[in-house]
């Protein structure tokens, strides 16, 4: 990963993402840019051209917030890739901190997950580990080859699109909430390691990788097709840990007196 650029790496893979019709602009007959053109992005930025070259060679790195926001709606970025576009302009003292070690969960949480017996848990690092879980958490995950690390779970497992019958969308999520928990911080081995991993050995992993896209862990429905029970549609609320910065505690419920509240309650009973 080239860590050098990181502001400029951003602007180009959004702007090369976008089409003159998004903006309403004629397409023309001869364009031989992926996405906009630089000097396109620069005017709906209200921007020089050469200011905005400038920024993505890395020869102009801290645009004001102003200019920030300019280029947001340019690229027409949504709002969690509109934060992570001013931290990679303006980037904190604490998104650069040393690694100190494995992360570790406390114990006051295992202990209210482990009082859950009917609701799925799991902490998940800033990797995408799985740092902890319950009984029933870990029983949802359970009987894959990465079952405790969900990048490697996602990209690397064989029986992954079968686990996931929605795995691009699984994916593209994946990915974009990887790219959200790391924000600008690179300095990370293991990061380095399990990124070269993964765009060595998945095709797709690369693709979505070089999109930059950034979605922030908060709540969504997931399909899943367990090997035990079969086909659960379940809702996840992502919840920053305070105590340990970087970690996520995601809470899994089913609709109450649906299919999956009665397979959820079997695959406790099977795992117990």
């Amino acid at each position: 990963m080239d860590t050098e650029n990181l502001l400029g790496q951003f602007l180009r893979a959004r702007r090369e993402l976008l089409q003159p019709e998004d903006h309403g602009m004629p397409v023309g007959a001869r364009r031989r840019v992926a996405g906009l053109r630089r000097e396109e992005v620069a005017r709906l930025a209200g921007v020089s051209t050469d200011y905005y070259i400038r920024l993505e060679q890395g020869r102009e790195r801290h645009p004001s917030a102003q200019v920030v926001d300019a280029l947001a709606r340019a690229l027409k970025l949504e709002d969690d890739a509109t934060a992570h576009l001013h931290r990679l302009a303006h980037p904190a003292m604490e998104d650069r901190r040393p690694s100190c070690g494995p992360e570790r969960v406390e114990d006051a949480l295992l202990r209210m997950m482990a009082a859950w017996p009917q609701t799925p848990a799991v902490v998940l690092g800033r990797r995408m580990t799985v740092l902890a879980a319950n009984a029933l958490g870990e029983a949802l995950f359970a009987g894959h080859t990465y079952s405790g690390d969900l990048m490697r779970l996602v990209f690397l497992d064989p029986d992954a699109r079968t686990f996931y019958p929605d795995w691009h969308q699984v994916a593209i999520d994946t990915v974009g909430g990887l790219r959200s928990s790391i924000g600008t911080d690179y300095d990370d081995p293991e990061l380095v390691e399990l990124i070269g991993e993964l765009s060595l050995k998945s095709a797709t992993f690369r693709e979505l990788w070089a999109r930059h896209d950034i979605r922030q862990k908060t709540h969504a429905t997931k399909r899943f097709h367990h090997p035990l029970v079969g086909e659960l549609i379940l809702h996840y609320e992502s919840l920053t840990v305070n105590s340990a910065p970087g970690q996520q505690l995601v809470v899994y419920q089913a609709d109450p007196g649906s299919p999956s509240e009665e397979r959820l309650s079997l695959l406790g009973s099977l795992t117990a």
